[in-house]
């Protein structure tokens, strides 16, 4: 079953303002003079001179890895839809029969009844487990796989259907590696994670045993899971790698993948989930492929059932009673994690809630919580940064005027999509059971894999959303070249529909030019405006943008996030396209806000530039702490570099910066001219 991460309540405090339905609670659109800290000085550490004070003030809450910004404001939604759900639960004696409101109110309720969850134990997966005890030949193994994956399980490898990289227009299969339950294959391999094997060993065998298996036939069934996992991993294509788009698409006929793989059948797997694969589908990874076909032949039916069990346990563990949950928490959330407390019941039961029905629940949410004002606003600053985009292509002295007109075509391609889908989906179909939590949130994982694979052989929909609208996040799309930004993160201190116009673009601006810079980052750019993979480069253009995205890699490369694990550092290779997303995002909102305010005063407020509160501004962003263990994990598997380390990057690589804080040659913020990267 799926899970999302979760956050812990911060509320941010200003003055109150109304969105229509619901009065928020909106902070001063400026930067707050107080949380600057004059001894650390803007020009050596601009991270700690905008946040230490505050993050010295606001300790990382016992239920959470990290806290900052992004997480305050996630944690706002989570108040928000709080209120949704507890309001559908309280409503359902009269709710419409069918309706988005009495699903919602349903699951939400069966998820909260504790004491009859504790109660079934693990009775919910006695079935499935039952019908895994039963395999007993290759074909059994195979056979079930085939059914599992109909009902939305990903044992092994996942599925799912996207845009054919060479013909975006069109829907076709994914078929991609996967199988593991620890982040990355090197965590299976490396010395450096031995401890944390071990200690996945330990969970492994602590969940066969609430099962009623035996202390010593769980610790055994434990190292065939380890085993079998270690095989997956060893043969899957590692994270750096998957950023390639070669390593992500490769289309083949059903006829050449059983070639590859003589022992599990393409036909009826697809034949099971009701595709029409007759147009052939893509597996990315063929060596992993072929890895798997090695297992089904060498590894005994005893230890796939090991794995499958194991991965059903795991995958169901929050909807089963306690023990489980607890026990899942202690490996994923206390030992990889350095979480200390586990999150309250609602938070844990609106996370399933949103993996369940988010699309359904963000309809209820964008009525309270989402002004047209906003989406208005928003609008605006879109189009004013995405022209500042513009005019930074064509004025490349690097780039030929050859590959310029085609990184414009590009340009005129994108299509924003601000705050929600225009069309929403359609929830008739799901069945929800009152009180049986794990039937429902089965039917609706089922449900949704239905619905994924039903775009089979549909126009690729440019207007489908990735993201619920209560996602405080946004996102770029290569495959459709559109940038995304939910209604959640367009809310203060990253927005304000009637702000400052520094304070705007320093947050929600370089947002903005962040997601199109990824339609132009080293993975991005190997995709036209139309979303297919083509190279619209010239063989030296191309060259010279290595040469550049290369010194920001180097840039990365030097920075340790753990002052006691100095042998750890942020992985400039893998968070390069963040990286570069971050660098060119934060010059154009600067040339967007420098346009927007041209012939006007300068207020000064609180004491700060207009350049400065733009600055100021794009820091809080990435106000953040997180825990040891949370930044290990993060930089081996996570594009994304730690916080404190995207506020001061890209702003050490800018002129623009240097002066608006009167920093000279030599500061630590400032990047000497021979290491200064300048992409976009």
């Amino acid at each position: 079953m799926p899970k999302l991460s979760r956050v812990t309540l911060a509320l941010l405090t200003g003055a109150v303002v109304s969105t229509g339905a619901i009065a928020l609670e909106v902070p001063t659109p400026s930067f707050p003079a107080a949380d600057t800290d004059p001894a650390v000085g803007a020009c050596n550490d601009f991270n700690k001179f905008a946040n230490a004070k505050w993050i010295a003030a606001n300790p990382i809450p016992a239920d959470q890895t990290r806290w900052g910004g992004f997480l305050m404001l996630r944690e706002q939604s989570l108040e928000a839809q709080h209120k949704i759900v507890d309001a559908a639960v309280a409503g359902l004696a009269r709710a419409k029969a069918g309706s988005v409101e009495q699903k919602i109110g349903q699951l939400y309720a069966a998820g909260m009844d504790e004491a009859k969850i504790d109660k079934l134990g693990f009775d919910p997966i006695k079935a499935e487990l039952a019908a895994i005890a039963k395999l007993s030949t290759r074909d059994d193994v195979t056979s079930f796989l085939q059914q599992a994956h109909a009902r939305g399980d990903s044992f092994v490898f996942s599925v799912s259907s996207g845009a054919d990289y060479k013909n975006a227009a069109r829907q076709i299969p994914f078929a991609s590696q996967g199988g593991l339950a620890l982040p990355t294959p090197e965590y299976y391999t490396s010395e450096q994670f031995a401890k944390t094997r071990e200690q996945y060993v330990a969970y492994l065998t602590k969940i066969f045993t609430l099962t009623g298996v035996n202390a010593d036939k769980a610790a055994v069934k434990a190292s065939h899971v380890l085993a079998f996992e270690t095989r997956l991993a060893q043969a899957s294509t590692p994270r750096v790698e998957m950023r390639k788009p070669e390593n992500q698409y490769r289309l083949t006929t059903v006829a050449e993948a059983d070639q590859l793989t003589n022992l599990f059948d393409w036909s009826a797997y697809f034949k099971a989930l009701k595709i029409d694969a007759s147009g052939g589908f893509s597996m990315g990874q063929p060596n992993f492929f072929a890895e798997v076909n090695a297992m089904l032949a060498a590894v005994p039916v005893a230890e796939w059932q090991d794995y499958l069990a194991a991965h059903t346990i795991t995958g169901a563990s929050p909807y089963l009673s306690k023990a489980f949950a607890d026990a899942n928490f202690e490996f994923f959330g206390k030992q990889m994690n350095g979480q200390p407390e586990q999150q309250a019941r609602w938070k844990r039961v609106l996370g399933q809630l949103n993996a369940s029905m988010g699309q359904a629940l963000g309809l209820l949410y964008v009525k309270d919580y989402f002004p047209p004002a906003s989406k208005a606003r928003m609008q605006e600053l879109v189009t004013n940064v995405t022209g500042a985009v513009k005019g930074r292509i064509e004025n490349l002295e690097w780039m030929s005027a050859e590959t310029k007109a085609k990184a414009i075509d590009k340009w005129k391609a994108f299509l924003p999509k601000i705050g929600y889908p225009d069309t929403w989906r359609d929830w008739s179909g799901l069945k929800i059971e009152a009180g049986n939590y794990y039937a429902s949130a089965r039917a609706a994982q089922a449900f949704n894999r239905a619905y994924g694979l039903s775009k089979l052989g549909k126009p690729t929909d440019r207007y489908d959303w990735g993201m619920t609208p209560q996602t405080v996040n946004a996102y770029y799309s290569s495959t459709t070249n559109t940038i995304n930004f939910p209604a959640a993160i367009l809310q203060p201190p990253f927005f304000y529909a009637d702000g400052d116009d520094p304070i705007n673009y320093g947050a929600i601006g370089a947002v903005i030019g962040h997601e199109i810079f990824h339609g132009f980052d080293d993975s991005g750019s190997q995709f036209d405006g139309q979303g297919n993979n083509a190279n619209w480069w010239t063989k030296e253009d191309r060259e010279r943008f290595n040469a550049r995205a290369n010194m920001l890699v180097a840039q990365f490369n030097e920075y340790v996030p753990v002052a006691s694990r100095p042998e750890v550092k942020v992985n400039g290779r893998l968070t390069l396209g963040e990286n570069i997303g971050d660098l060119g995002g934060l010059h154009v909102a600067y040339d967007a806000m420098v346009k927007a305010t041209a012939g006007k005063p300068d207020p000064m407020i609180d004491g700060f530039t207009r350049e400065q509160r733009f600055f100021l501004s794009f820091a809080r962003v990435w106000r953040s702490q997180a825990r040891d263990e949370y930044l290990v994990n993060l930089v081996k598997s996570d594009p994304h570099a730690p916080e404190q380390f995207r506020a001061i990057a890209a702003p050490s690589n800018m002129p623009e910066f240097a002066k608006a804080f009167s920093c000279k040659a030599g500061d630590a913020m400032v990047r000497a001219d021979d290491k200064r990267v300048v992409i976009w």
